[in-house]
């Protein structure tokens, strides 16, 4: 099979969907792989390390996408990018489908196979493919928080850990799941006081046990997120439904009653966002203010660390991509409950029940001989 790995074009994107030893791997099973010429620069990796895997460097993503059967890419395809996408070909890539309209109808036009890294799930249920973004993005959150409470961001000046006679920040953690768990452990390394709320009873036990002693959990409901708005200094969104948007669980009105200059890091905004206020940001313009709080609204939040966020991202999705390629698409998800999952939208059909809700459209389920 012809691989195809296009430089990503989203807005301050630095990370690439494959690694010379990919290449190496595909090529040692006899595929071709093709790589648009800088593909891999913004992780440190050059087009020369690449050819010396066999890859064939390409000038541009139009010569990827026109000769490459598999597409692999880390970003959701730009609009730029629709017209590019030949039917039958395979897409496989983050894409987040519940939060953008335009891409789901364009993919369905497109008559591709779009297969999800986000929606790729385990037996035990957990999202590898998704799992070490959001490591990343769960670490990066309260970097980037600590960041935007200094006044000259805007925020209200506040030091996350204190110090002798002061108190330390209080960072309110939405959700308990990856994300939320490695928001929780660099929050609680930087002596924050740290609270996590969740729904899942069984998931606060583990996490209370744990975790250090200045992180507390309690379960989630309106009248404790509402609470715990009122003393929060930054909020972390790390809420997640797979393949659904999320739920709006901080409104509006929610943010007047939080003091003036906290902030907000909504990482599930590639969702759609947990908040009401939420709007995608980039990192070369990360924030906006609504009701005097600073919302940090980042959608690609790991491709600002794009070498760490490349391997850990490509040591999870390139066994899959191999057998995508040995075996095309269809024949692995006869067999692979995982890959069934991940498909989102094959040949014009919409294969995930929670995108097709989102978006009131028709939902068809794999069917094999």
């Amino acid at each position: 099979m012809i691989v195809g790995v296009p430089k990503e074009v989203k807005k301050d994107e630095y990370r690439v969907a494959m690694l010379p030893v990919g290449v190496h791997e595909l090529k040692r099973r006899g595929h071709q792989v093709l790589i648009e010429s800088g593909a891999g620069v913004g992780s440190g990796l050059t087009d020369q390390q690449y050819a010396d895997e066999g890859a064939e460097i390409v000038k541009s993503a139009k010569d990827v996408f026109e000769r490459a059967e598999l597409i692999v890419k880390v970003k959701e395809p730009q609009r730029h990018e629709f017209a590019m996408i030949r039917p039958e070909q395979i897409i496989f890539t983050y894409f987040h489908f519940a939060a953008d309209r335009e891409l789901t109808e364009a993919m369905i036009k497109s008559q591709a196979y779009c297969v999800a890294y986000e929606t790729l799930s385990s037996p035990d249920g957990t999202l590898p493919l998704l799992t070490p973004m959001s490591e990343v993005a769960g670490r990066m959150s309260i970097q980037q928080g600590a960041r935007f409470l200094e006044r000259p961001q805007m925020g209200r000046g506040i030091l996350l850990g204190g110090v002798p006679g002061v108190p330390p920040a209080h960072i309110v953690i939405i959700g308990g799941g990856v994300v939320g768990t490695n928001a929780a452990k660099i929050a609680a390394g930087f002596k924050a006081d740290v609270t996590i709320l969740d729904v899942n009873l069984t998931r606060l036990r583990y996490l209370d046990d744990i975790m250090p002693a200045n992180v507390n959990v309690l379960f989630s409901d309106r009248h404790v997120i509402q609470q715990q708005l009122k003393l929060a200094d930054l909020v972390i969104g790390a809420v997640l439904i797979p393949g659904a948007k999320a739920p709006s669980l901080i409104k509006r009105e929610d943010l007047r009653t939080m003091k003036p200059g906290s902030v907000i890091v909504d990482v599930a905004v590639d969702q759609g966002g947990c908040v009401e206020t939420t709007r995608p940001t980039s990192h070369s313009d990360p924030i906006f203010v609504e009701e005097e709080i600073v919302h940090y609204c980042v959608t690609n939040m790991p491709g600002a660390v794009g070498r760490t966020s490349t391997f850990a991202l490509c040591n999870a999705t390139l066994p899959w991509a191999v057998k995508l390629a040995d075996e095309g698409v269809l024949a692995v998800a006869a067999r692979e409950q995982p890959i069934r999952d991940a498909i989102n939208i094959a040949k014009g059909k919409v294969c995930n029940r929670p995108v097709a809700e989102t978006f009131n459209l028709s939902y068809e389920s794999l069917a094999f001989a």
